[in-house]
């Protein structure tokens, strides 16, 4: 019983550890994230403790995302997209070569 719980523990910790890091994602469209509208570009990424900041040169936007992890790991990175008048806002990030999906609020 305690062997079970010592390996679901670790387990849990190698998940979450997984989870942070630093990718670099392209947006093709102007897109909205936290309230502020980002460029068409290519972005880095910060992922820390369902935190997030995405950055490019001096323009930088950090808001907190809720951290999914799935069964499968993605082929590349894409950005899932809301409508909200008339323009597009991010819903979610899905990290290319990870199970990592990220909601945003």
């Amino acid at each position: 019983m305690m062997r079970k719980l010592v390996l679901l523990l670790a387990c849990a910790a190698v998940a979450v550890a997984s989870a942070a890091g630093t990718y670099k994602i392209t947006l093709f469209q102007s897109s909205i994230v936290a309230g502020r509208e980002l460029k068409p570009g290519d972005y880095k990424l910060d992922l820390e403790n369902g935190k997030v900041v995405i950055r490019q040169g001096k323009t930088s936007v950090e808001t907190d995302v809720k951290v999914e992890n799935g069964k499968q790991k993605f082929a590349a990175t894409s950005v899932r997209y809301a409508n909200s008048d008339g323009k597009s806002v991010v819903q979610e990030i899905r990290l290319g070569g990870t199970t990592t999906t990220l909601v945003f609020n």
